[in-house]
């Protein structure tokens, strides 16, 4: 039996789910964040969205069925909760989701988390003008250095499509970068 099965066998049994659990969060904590950041820009709400993912996997893991990787159901979730976040955040401030991304990107010099130089800022700030797919697929390859296997059964969509949102997306930050 693989680690990966064998880790999700003891997620799965009562026994031994809370040490599988902490387990789980130690391999997968810091990987959830980055890429949950990369979505809502923020730290404090990097850390609650990441907080939310782990509740629901936690709830979840029972109904795993093991169709996809552990790691791509698990970024499933998280990227879910960090649509979710932004979208209940511009439906109280009633705006757009783009204008709530455009603001969290203009905040982040203030974010005492964000170690980031102007370039780094620049490119967080082509990245929200991106339409929601292609930031993702930008994000996950770019910043999390996956295949566009691991992408596709996170996001549902086939690896050409994603090459393409790919393709699109770095020719619009150059074209932002050049110009900004």
């Amino acid at each position: 039996m693989d680690s990966e099965k064998h880790l999700i066998a003891q997620l799965q049994d009562t026994q031994t789910q809370d040490k599988a659990f902490r387990n789980l969060m130690g391999l997968y904590k810091e990987r959830l964040y980055w890429h949950i950041r990369n979505i809502v820009k923020s730290h404090d709400d990097a850390d609650d969205v990441l907080q939310n993912t782990f509740i629901k996997v936690y709830k979840n893991i029972s109904n795993f069925k093991g169709d996809s990787k552990l790691y791509s159901w698990m970024y499933r979730i998280a990227t879910n909760e960090s649509i979710t976040h932004l979208n209940k955040r511009a439906k109280q401030q009633q705006v757009s989701l783009e204008d709530i991304q455009i603001q969290l990107a203009d905040s982040l010099h203030a974010d005492n988390y964000f170690s980031g130089d102007e370039i780094q800022e620049k490119l967080q700030k082509a990245l929200v003008l991106l339409p929601t797919k292609q930031q993702l697929v930008f994000n996950m390859k770019y910043f999390d250095n996956m295949k566009y296997n691991d992408i596709s059964d996170i996001l549902g969509t086939s690896v050409g499509a994603l090459k393409a949102s790919y393709h699109h997306a770095v020719k619009k930050i150059e074209h932002y970068l050049t110009n900004s």
